[in-house]
């Protein structure tokens, strides 16, 4: 599985502002209180669930898993360096809402089937897993021509995720989560230096360096774009 760390490193990901709105989205999903219990599959430095455990003053920390080192997680979460399958296979608690977010599709479909096993195993009954990932259909992240051209390639095989979620024979609902982006473009090239995105992890540090300078021809001082994710919703009843 691939894995990068700057996803939620300085960016709009780990703004006061995105982790609000986003945890305004999960409360309208399902009704949550202080006894719910939490799990972050691929949770970065857990800064989403960490300001949701705050919010509803939860009495069980929220569980985030990831195979980065994030020596600077959020402390109001439990963090746990480990493989997702391996977590989830040896897991005994019962969570009333598993989130996977923007890294179902790091796995390969084998293990993809496995997580979601595993993970609605975990669930208690009445809770939920979410899923997101970018919407490939209306997708509006600032690209630079190659990054552009291996973003659509990466769009097939997530539609053909999505497709087999959509297959799975478990009650669903589909939902979207978009958030408007005002960002700076110098703090954008920055991000794309920092390879924010899987899409960019296998490029050359020359195919980058060519790329900021397109960002800078192609784009103005300020950048503005709705950060737009898709959403499937599995419920365990």
């Amino acid at each position: 599985m691939l894995s990068f760390k700057n996803w939620d490193n300085k960016t709009w990901i780990s703004s006061t502002k995105y982790i609000q709105s986003f945890n305004n989205f999960l409360l309208k999903q399902k009704k949550l209180t202080k006894h719910s219990k939490f799990l972050d599959i691929g949770c970065g430095r857990g800064k989403i669930m960490g300001s949701l455990s705050s919010k509803l003053k939860l009495i069980n920390k929220p569980i985030g898993i990831d195979v980065e080192n994030h020596k600077d997680f959020d402390k109001r979460i439990i963090f746990k360096k480990t493989n997702a399958i391996k977590y989830l296979r040896n897991n005994k608690k019962k969570f009333d809402l598993i989130l996977i977010k923007q890294t179902i599709h790091l796995f390969n479909l084998k293990d993809i089937k496995k997580i979601l096993s595993y993970s609605y195993a975990s669930l208690e009954v009445g809770g939920i897993i979410l899923i997101l990932t970018l919407d490939t259909k209306s997708n509006e992240i600032p690209t630079f021509c190659l990054m552009k051209q291996k973003l659509k390639q990466s769009f097939i095989r997530d539609n053909f995720i999505w497709k087999k979620l959509l297959q799975l024979d478990i009650k669903k609902k589909i939902t979207k989560f978009n958030f408007k982006v005002n960002i700076k473009k110098n703090i954008y090239s920055k991000m794309i230096k920092q390879r924010y995105i899987s899409t960019l992890l296998k490029f050359s540090p020359l195919q980058i360096s060519d790329g900021i300078k397109e960002v800078d021809l192609k784009y103005k001082k300020n950048i503005s774009f709705k950060d737009k994710l898709k959403c499937i919703i599995f419920l365990k009843v």
